[in-house]
């Protein structure tokens, strides 16, 4: 079935969101087995992954603990990393346009995943259906796994050997990387990546995410240096290259 207002079809909506969700859904297994490592009990571990639920920021809490830090550092640091889910929701807010007793409750799903499908659709109906249905099936997909993860923790051994760790991010750059269609968009993902890896060993955990962040206005302001001294002519020109490309 297409959608009334001629977007993509629901079916490929949904069909598209539960490969994410499961692909996604399943590194959970990962975070159970690395939580239970690190020494927090099974209670906690699910607490976790049933109330923060953002991936990244619950790797970051246990690992800073298995690593032997301190409990409120590691958690400034998961937080830090979990501040990108705002401005997620600044941007979601507009585009899902939910009614207000509803969003309390989405606001519990946005997270990297769920952005990116929904920013990959169309039309407005199949940015909900592609919200929601990543949002369901993750959210229940990685919080099972984690049970089981934490459960089987000494069976299942190192996670590393597995790769069940590299799951989530390898989904949201295959997601992400169609999406880089400009070449300032290109360079915006480029200096991110090489801001966020680079500061890896010398920033808390979560704060190169933020620096990483800085990549967009870094790029607008040398790109409009660029147009300032290159003037509107030679921007005219090369519009029209393009568009006659």
């Amino acid at each position: 079935m297409r959608s009334e207002d001629g977007g993509k079809p629901d079916a490929a909506v949904v069909r598209d969101a539960l490969g994410v969700g499961v692909a996604v859904g399943l590194s959970g297994f990962a975070f159970g087995v690395t939580s239970a490592g690190s020494g927090l009990t099974l209670l906690q571990t699910c607490a976790l992954s049933l109330l923060v639920f953002t991936g990244a920021s619950q790797f970051a809490l246990v690992g800073a603990l298995a690593g032997g830090g301190n409990p409120f550092t590691a958690a400034a640091g998961a937080f830090f990393l979990g501040v990108r889910n705002a401005f997620y929701g600044l941007r979601l807010s507009q585009l899902l346009a939910l009614p207000r007793a509803v969003r309390p409750f989405a606001a519990q799903w946005v997270i990297d995943e769920t952005t990116a499908v929904a920013l990959a659709q169309p039309t407005r109906r199949s940015v909900r259906i592609g919200f929601t249905v990543t949002g369901l099936t993750l959210y229940v997909l990685w919080n099972l796994t984690t049970l089981l993860g934490a459960l089987g923790a000494d069976a299942i051994g190192d996670t590393d050997a597995w790769g069940l760790d590299a799951a989530g991010p390898a989904v949201f750059l295959a997601l992400l990387a169609p999406m880089l269609k400009t070449t300032m968009e290109r360079v915006v993902a480029g200096l991110a990546v090489v801001l966020g890896l680079g500061l890896l060993p010398v920033l808390p955990a979560g704060v190169p995410v933020l620096v990483a962040a800085l990549a967009a206005p870094a790029v607008l302001w040398a790109e409009g240096r660029r147009r300032a001294r290159t003037g509107p002519a030679e921007d005219d020109d090369t519009v029209g290259e393009g568009e006659g490309r």
